[in-house]
């Protein structure tokens, strides 16, 4: 079996189950691929019911057992989830959770992720919920499966099920009798909805939950092998780039198509009002046509951006729509001392690694799109919508995409990849985004203003929060065909639906708003503007960077004011003791306190509980400072994690590094560059990130482990944090606050020069 066809094994094996069928094929000897598939029946999507609500996560919403596992005659297990790979090790994390309950080696069971033709409908991969949902309910479903399969066993042997050892499908009984899950199915149905309660194991006897199960995304990743959505090469498969508008709402009037279809391997134009691609035999051949193509056309002058000397200013006007999120009160002893201070965030993008890819296929009636979107049934309702299909003839399959987190371009691309595929019917086409469009079109991050007032007293207890912040939308997620970029540059054009704020506990710009310490006296507002000067939407952890990052700046001030170590100002103001356990390991590992250090080096610290809901992150950090040029290097950072039962510790050790290393990136350094014409950040060198020479010189991360206890999302746990840390430690280096990101830079070394 050659590599590629391994990598189909993995990811789309061919079966027949439960009236469903599946099918896998090659398409060419030698060629890059993917299994294609045609399902012929859909199950529809489940709302939560009265009855369901009792069911653990997912479950409310897919409470069918049969929707997340299903097994064969011949006893092949395949076990189903409705969320995606985008990097963080899930895929692994959630197999080993099926693995577990059902009492199988991981190896055994067919692991599939999201696509609206077998999976079961889990809306978004986003917010950390993957294993808090998904695998809440995997881990339900699977021991629920298994306690069925014994029992039909157990009624088939005339013995009581606690005799009978299941293990790698199969069914013993202490006599030799044995009875594989395929043959047990055969007794039992497993369509049926899930129980509230589950026959759950012991997490003492766990073998596969709690270990670090090698990631089963990495092998073709570091060979080169096919592994992303931008590799996939399809028998006949074309090429397609796009020309996108030089600004917003920019209007095409004219282009150049002679010229375009006399170059090599063009194929043909495709153009629906300001919507217009050119289609090739070679992806080459496709780029530079789309140069030629791009350099031709002529575009109405569009709309101005905001002047970026301005921004924040500006949002407190448009921030319209106030929102009290936290408003209760209590005797306390008068405030001796008081701080306020204002905070502000730029603009920042995604800068995805990969530029945003889509493949699709019309055949005339059913459109398929492989895409690297987060959340494909959303993503399949918008792209009916637009092209005025029913919900069932769009299938849209994820595949992993290189560089994708938060809502880049991957909708958007996979909505022109429709669109131009529908105007080709029969052959599949590929279309990826440039770089300067990754970047200029990508779904940014808001700026934001936040301001906090805040007093103690004598005794150096907070009486009083006061906390108020300024941001455009954090989630314009893909709702309706007006979401979708090129929908909104078609001839007739799609509006986009009206932006809602997210509420709490969950939060948008809000999220993390509210802090976990215990304040008597607090009040805080979210001012959300409804219109956006530039596109925005969902950005790993949305507002919980910056308002973290806002009040874990606070506390370090209030402590110093109050004559308090930060740590111990932090310990006495929780009531949480989960809180006050990663806090201690944090300062424990790092040394805290640490002794006197060399000049411009400095410690810092930062907490939070993400969403208030889900993983515990303290973060210690160690940072050192050029004077002369405002370079800041973290040098050092030791975490402690408490995300409930631990699934894979290598897993989350990843990503909480891998956290502390974007949010320095973004703390530090992350600016977009636009003026009031376009984007001016259209490549790597007009937008900073950091780079392998500035890396930390060493993070270290340490588990509390809870067998038995909930499982919490701990992937964008590291982000606020990180951020709080940063700055308290950069001004224990410089004895200079800096409330405005990022923090390095020219801006910090003219503030330490004064």
């Amino acid at each position: 079996m050659s590599h590629q066809d391994d990598f189909v094994d993995e990811g789309r094996r061919h079966f027949m189950i439960s009236g469903a069928l599946f099918v896998a094929f090659s398409m060419a000897p030698g060629a890059k691929l993917f299994a294609q598939e045609v399902i012929a029946d859909e199950g529809a999507a489940v709302h939560v019911s009265k009855e369901t609500q009792a069911l653990a996560g997912s479950l409310k919403t897919n409470p069918m057992l049969d929707a997340w596992i299903k097994i064969t005659p011949e006893g092949k297990v395949t076990v189903f989830t409705g969320k995606v790979e985008l990097g963080t090790g899930v895929r692994t994390a959630l197999l080993q959770v099926a693995a577990e309950e059902l009492n199988m080696a991981p190896a055994l069971i067919t692991f599939l992720t999201a696509d609206t033709g077998a999976s079961p409908d889990e809306g978004l991969t986003a917010g950390s919920h993957t294993i808090a949902d998904s695998g809440s309910a995997l881990l339900n479903a699977a021991a629920q499966v298994r306690g069925l399969l014994v029992d039909a066993a157990a009624t088939h042997f005339n013995v009581d099920g606690a005799t009978l050892v299941a293990n790698n499908a199969v069914i013993r009984a202490r006599d030799g009798r044995m009875m594989s899950y395929g043959e047990a199915v055969g007794l039992v149905n497993l369509h049926r909805s899930a129980a509230p309660t589950s026959p759950l194991k012991d997490p003492k006897t766990f073998r596969v939950i709690g270990t670090s199960l090698p990631r089963v995304d990495i092998p073709s990743k570091v060979t080169g092998g096919v592994s992303y959505v931008q590799d996939m090469a399809l028998p006949g498969m074309l090429h397609a780039r796009v020309v996108m508008p030089p600004v917003y709402d920019a209007h095409l009037t004219a282009y150049d198509e002679a010229t375009v279809m006399k170059m090599p391997g063009v194929v043909r134009i495709v153009r629906n009002g300001s919507m217009l691609a050119v289609v090739a035999k070679g992806e080459w051949q496709a780029v530079k046509a789309q140069r030629v193509l791009s350099a031709g056309s002529v575009w109405t002058n569009g709309r101005a951006l905001p002047d970026p000397h301005t921004v924040h200013r500006d949002l407190k006007v448009i921030a319209t729509e106030p929102i009290k999120i936290a408003d209760h009160h209590a005797p306390m002893p008068p405030a001796v001392k008081t701080l306020s201070a204002q905070f502000t965030k730029r603009y920042m993008m995604h800068g995805s690694i990969g530029p945003s890819c889509s493949v699709a296929l019309f055949d005339g009636t059913q459109m398929t799109v492989w895409t690297h979107s987060q959340g494909v049934y959303p993503l399949r309702d918008a792209l009916a919508e637009m092209l005025s299909l029913p919900k069932e003839h769009v299938r849209c399959v994820h595949v992993e995409g290189s560089g994708c987190y938060g809502h880049n371009g991957a909708d958007d691309v996979a909505a022109h990849a429709a669109l131009i595929a529908a105007a080709m019917p029969g052959q599949p086409v590929r279309v990826q985004w440039m770089r300067e469009q990754e970047h200029a079109w990508d779904h940014y991050t808001p700026a934001m203003v936040t301001e906090v007032k805040a007093a103690i007293d004598a005794n150096g207890r907070i009486v009083d929060w006061n906390y108020a912040l300024w941001s455009s939308s954090h989630n314009e997620r893909i709702v309706n065909a007006g979401r979708l970029l090129p929908a909104r540059m078609l001839e007739t054009p799609f509006v986009s639906a009206p932006s809602t704020p997210m509420l709490q506990p969950e939060g948008g710009g809000d999220r993390n708003g509210i802090p976990l310490y215990v304040l008597p006296n607090i009040y805080v507002m979210n001012n959300f503007s409804p219109t956006m000067p530039l596109q925005t939407s969902a950005m790993r952890s949305l507002g919980a960077h910056m308002n973290v990052f806002s009040i874990e700046s606070t506390m370090d001030d209030l402590a110093r004011m109050a004559g308090v170590d930060p740590v111990e100002f932090r310990l006495r103001h929780l009531d949480d003791e989960r809180a006050k356990d990663v806090i201690k390991l944090a300062a424990k590992q790092f040394g805290w306190p640490r002794a006197p250090r060399a000049r411009n080096r400095g410690v810092g610290f930062g907490f939070a509980r993400y969403k208030n809901l889900m993983g515990y992150v303290a973060v210690a950090v160690e940072v050192s400072i050029e004077p002369e040029t405002g370079q800041v290097t973290l040098e050092h950072a030791e975490a402690a994690v408490d995300c409930g039962q631990i699934v894979n510790p290598d897993g989350i050790r990843n990503q909480i590094e891998g956290g502390i290393i974007q949010s320095a990136s973004w703390t530090l350094h992350e600016s977009l560059q636009f003026d009031t014409q376009r984007i001016r950040s259209f490549d790597w060198g007009t937008y900073p990130i950091l780079r392998y020479s500035s890396a930390p010189k060493q993070i270290n991360v340490h588990l509390i482990d809870r067998p038995g206890a909930p499982f919490l999302g701990a992937a964008e746990a590291a982000m606020g944090p990180t951020a709080g840390a940063l700055g308290n430690a950069l001004f224990d280096a410089s004895g200079k606050r800096v409330r405005d990101l990022p923090l390095a830079g020219d801006s910090l070394r003219k503030l330490i020069e004064v």
